[in-house]
């Protein structure tokens, strides 16, 4: 170990930069739909020992000392992102003869944009390097501070954050109820980096120790939280999830939004199995009514016809809503509305969290003359909804909706504290086609479930829809492109939820545990050195 770890520190120049991508493309068979977890304990310390190599002669600047090292993370995010998010270029061949020319954008310019957190990970960690487990525990807080930053900066892309690739089965996913994704991100680089000490005799006993220690605490709290008896439920919610595996290249088709419609209603109506309850609670994926209702009032009569008394539908829509400004221009929403069994909309939420270049485009005027358009080439731009509202349907369940990618966003998601019992998460993943796109999204509505304790409704378009308990655990999904229902009964207890504010203090606690370990132990080396 000792003479690869050598060899790794002494490489230069583009040798360098080389292992440095491997190694972060690597560490993405952590992720869904691999969830090979345990190459983190090689990617990760080769990191350590590429930066144990990260020196530059003094005396010089702040900056050319930071270099080596935002070099070596930009590096290995590169291969994270690149080998992570290829899949974000299929949207761009939907509509080839339009959008071929982003191809390099989504697939290269994206992923080099996001590397620049891993730089800036690697560039914080050097602050605090040392030669024993102080330089693992800089690097652990780098990574926890920068993959926060990820989630927050120019709107946030917590896709794929490090410390998912800790939690592939629900098992393993419990302790972010108690430490949240920032906390799960450290942590998870922490003990990952560990088997760098191999290559030392220095704190590696310690280091062992520690390490086994997380991992034992790990997996006996997933043990507790799914074996401890659960309180009885209060209430129960029979649900349908209807996916309709519309292609992508056909929803927006004039000529076929009839038949579109028609096979929601087909589906919708389909009766259920022996011995499972009618619907109460309808759910249709995001867009999935393919035109305004404004103009086809005779879409909500089909709507009130389908439902029978008591069931309400929460349908992906477009909405339209009056004249805004001075120019009297109507303002368009992506939204879940609700609708009741007269064919009534009864209440509305409008998605907060829109996609740049997707659902609306950054200085459009500007860009427009030089012909970049948005990708969802809807006829009309998106507006943000201004807040989230909880909306209640049968019995009294207060539901909670985000619509696509709102959520991948921790900060978006707080546990039901008297807010909501259930979270509606509606999708249209067709863009992506059976990639790990799909996979990557599903698993963050798990993650999404494990950390509020709320169960998670999912409807998405082609695929992966289905119905996640307040534990992570799929209790029935459908798969990748297929055309069909989901009929699930919600329990819901009805008690108040916990505050998150203790996850979010647990997550930062763990991050300046962290900076003083590594800062106590950079020091300490230091004054021995001097």
């Amino acid at each position: 170990m000792k003479r690869l770890a050598g060899r790794i520190i002494l490489l230069w120049g583009w040798r360098r930069a080389l292992v440095a991508f491997l190694a972060g493309a690597l560490a993405v068979l952590g992720q869904a739909p691999y969830d090979f977890f345990a190459i983190g304990f090689v990617s990760f310390p080769i990191l350590v020992w590429l930066l144990d190599g990260a020196t530059v002669e003094p005396p010089t600047s702040f900056i050319k000392r930071a270099m080596p090292a935002f070099a070596i993370g930009w590096w290995f995010g590169f291969g994270y992102f690149v080998t992570g998010l290829w899949w974000v270029g299929s949207a761009m061949l939907v509509e080839a003869e339009a959008f071929a020319w982003a191809l390099p954008l989504a697939v290269l310019a994206l992923p080099a944009g996001l590397a620049i957190f891993f730089g800036l990970a690697t560039s914080i960690a050097r602050l605090f390097w040392s030669g024993n487990i102080g330089r693992i525990a800089a690097l652990a807080f780098g990574f926890g501070l920068a993959e926060w930053l990820r989630a927050t900066v120019l709107t946030g892309f917590p896709w794929n954050p490090v410390g998912y690739a800790a939690m592939p089965i629900p098992l393993l996913m419990q302790s972010v109820s108690v430490i949240g994704v920032t906390g799960m991100n450290a942590l998870a680089v922490f003990v990952f980096a560990m088997p760098a000490l191999l290559a030392s005799n220095r704190t590696l006993k310690t280091g062992i120790a520690v390490a086994l220690g997380l991992m034992i605490l790990h997996v006996g709290f997933g043990v507790w939280s799914l074996t401890r008896e659960a309180a009885a439920p209060e209430s129960m919610l029979a649900v349908r999830i209807v996916q309709p595996s519309t292609a992508q290249n056909e929803k927006w088709d004039q000529n076929v939004r009839d038949r579109i419609f028609r096979t929601m209603l087909e589906l919708s109506a389909q009766p259920t199995g022996e011995g499972i309850d009618k619907p109460q609670l309808i759910v249709w994926p995001e867009t999935s009514v393919p035109f305004l209702f404004t103009d086809r009032p005779d879409a909500l009569v089909a709507i009130g016809e389908l439902l029978s008394p008591g069931q309400t539908l929460m349908a992906g829509a477009v909405r339209v809503e009056g004249a805004a400004g001075a120019g009297g221009e109507p303002r368009f929403y992506n939204s879940v509305v609700v609708i009741n069994d007269a064919g009534e909309i009864t209440d509305a939420v409008d998605k907060v969290h829109l996609v740049p270049f997707g659902e609306y485009l950054p200085f459009e005027d500007a860009l427009a003359r030089v012909g970049i358009k948005k990708i969802v080439q809807f006829p009309m731009t998106f507006s943000a909804g201004t807040e989230r509202h909880p909306v209640t349907i049968a019995n009294g369940v207060r539901a909670l909706a985000f619509i696509c990618y709102e959520i991948i966003f921790p900060n978006l998601a707080p546990r039901a504290n008297n807010v909501a019992d259930v979270i509606i998460n509606v999708t249209n993943d067709a863009w992506f086609g059976n990639t790990p796109g799909p996979y990557q999204h599903f698993r963050q509505a798990q993650i999404r479930a494990v950390e509020t304790g709320m169960p998670v409704v999912r409807a998405a378009n082609t695929g992966i829809s289905g119905y996640i308990d307040g534990k992570g655990r799929i209790i029935d999904a459908l798969s990748i492109n297929a055309a069909g229902v989901v009929d699930a009964i919600v329990a819901f207890t009805n008690a108040p939820g916990e505050s998150i504010l203790f996850r979010g203090h647990a997550g930062l606690l763990i991050l300046v545990v962290l900076a003083l370990l590594a800062g106590g132990m950079a020091l300490r080396e230091r004054l021995r050195v001097n």
